[in-house]
């Protein structure tokens, strides 16, 4: 017994010795972000210098000693409006022409063509050089913002330590009880409690009669033990337990489960739709539903969107925040070549221990959530993925109650509908809608859509989410 005690001490004192050392990982991490920030440009347009430089090249290159329209002195004064003229024409046009000379120049200039060739020559060089500039500034943004989401996680992954309750005294006589009877025995274990109520347990454990057991059944040992909701081992953990002690993890499952149901129809003429979508519960407690709508239709935009929805999905349980992932997937789009092929990204994040939906978009259309009691839509209008920088996701978040149901749609769903505000046609449609399993649902939407027309005139995909309590555990 004082062994065990010992050990458990250790364990304990492990735990919050790493949770400081995370602490201390995070502040460096932001540290080292601010090291690298910078102070936000002009908005990426030609300057002052740069006009100033393209007149004086272009002086150099065709007037030689002449002096006589002097555009560039005239230009360097501070007061000069042409100067600024000059290049939001060039900017508006990719082209200075002579109308946009000034008129002595027009009048007495003799090499016009040279010095105007010449002086879009400039301009054409140095919009490139601040086009290759600001990707750069770009890619170092998308560095700053890895860091500092990292120093987030880590320092709430240490919060989250320091802060979990130790609660192993309080059940480790039920639990060694309930193994033992089914032929395990537990050397020491740590079961710790989080500020939101769910717990995870660390059991070195190993069975005595020869045999081996599945973790997934020693979760359900687990959770007979300790009683209300049922307990799975971590997918990063081991899956059977055999006659030599091994540590495992076992995490409580959340209060809420999720069913959920998919329907699709490609464009008329495609032979693959340009949506794509996830739905994935490898998070602990946590599901991630991801819409994706690739510009155009075929296999570029299926291409786009894919990679949009599995980037995503591997930010997210990596330990991103939904703000994080779209932002850093709009700047790797921005960032992954010349040609922006833009995808909407519509996701939900839903937490199974509080019941709390996430949304996030960025150019997709509204999603519903059917509370039993009406239909709400949430909306946020936002450029899609890939079309511009600096774009900040807006954050829709609601709580989810017992038989809710969660509708996404691709944006060919509502352009199917009839009328002006397609948008209340749908939420109409949902609020007379037999409450059903979400896959019958998705399907029954589909098919509302494609009754309105004739052919598919875009891809749609109904992406539907039904919650629902979770059984105790027995």
């Amino acid at each position: 017994m004082f062994y065990r005690k010992r050990v458990h001490r250790d364990m304990e004192g492990i735990h919050v010795y790493t949770a400081r050392k995370l602490s201390d990982m995070a502040g460096s991490l932001e540290r080292l972000a601010k090291a690298f920030d910078r102070e936000k440009g002009a908005g990426g347009k030609l300057s002052r210098e740069d006009g100033l430089a393209a007149l004086q090249i272009a002086g150099a290159m065709v007037c030689g000693d002449c002096s006589r329209c002097n555009l560039y002195s005239d230009s360097e004064k501070e007061e000069s409006y042409y100067l600024y003229y000059l290049l939001r024409a060039f900017e508006q046009k990719g082209i200075v022409d002579y109308d946009d000379m000034p008129r002595l120049f027009r009048e007495t200039c003799k090499r016009q063509e040279d010095y105007v060739g010449q002086l879009n020559r400039n301009l054409g060089r140095a919009t490139m050089n601040l086009t290759w500039k600001n990707r750069f500034l770009e890619s170092r943004d998308a560095v700053i913002t890895q860091f500092r989401e990292l120093a987030v996680i880590l320092e709430e992954f240490a919060r989250q330590m320091e802060e979990a309750v130790d609660v192993t005294d309080e059940m480790e006589a039920a639990v060694r009880k309930n193994f033992l009877r089914h032929h395990m025995i537990i050397d020491h274990m740590l079961i710790l409690e989080y500020d939101n109520k769910h717990r995870e347990a660390f059991l070195t454990v190993r069975t005595n009669n020869g045999r081996c057991v599945m973790a997934r059944d020693a979760g359900e040992f687990l959770g007979q033990a300790v009683g209300k909701r049922n307990w799975i081992a971590a997918r990063d953990s081991r899956a059977v337990i055999n006659r030599q002690f091994s540590t495992v993890r076992f995490i409580e499952e959340g209060a809420y489960r999720v069913m959920w149901g998919v329907a699709r129809a490609a464009k008329d003429g495609e032979t693959v739709s340009g949506d794509n979508y996830t739905f994935s519960q490898n998070m602990p407690g946590q599901v991630i539903m991801s819409l994706s709508d690739g510009m155009g239709s075929g296999e570029t935009a299926e291409q786009e969107s894919r990679r949009v929805v599995e980037l995503a999905e591997q930010l997210l349980e990596a330990g991103y925040t939904p703000r994080a992932t779209l932002k850093l997937v709009n700047t790797v789009l921005l960032l992954a070549g010349e040609e922006q092929h833009p995808a909407t990204v519509d996701l939900c994040c839903i937490d199974l221990y509080t019941g709390v939906l996430e949304a996030m978009k960025l150019g997709a259309v509204a999603t519903y959530v059917l509370d039993g009691g009406g239909v709400e839509i949430l909306e946020a209008s936002e450029a899609p993925a890939g079309a511009f920088g600096q774009v900040e996701p807006v954050l829709l978040s609601r709580k989810l109650w017992e038989d809710c149901q969660v509708i996404m749609v691709s944006d060919g769903v509502l352009e199917a509908l009839p009328g002006e505000d397609k948008e209340q046609v749908m939420k109409e449609y949902l609020e007379d809608a037999d409450i059903r399993n979400p896959q019958e649902l998705a399907e029954d939407i589909l098919e509302f859509a494609a009754s309105f027309s004739g052919e598919n005139r875009d891809d749609m995909t109904v992406l539907a989410a039904g919650i629902w309590k979770r059984e105790p555990a027995v």
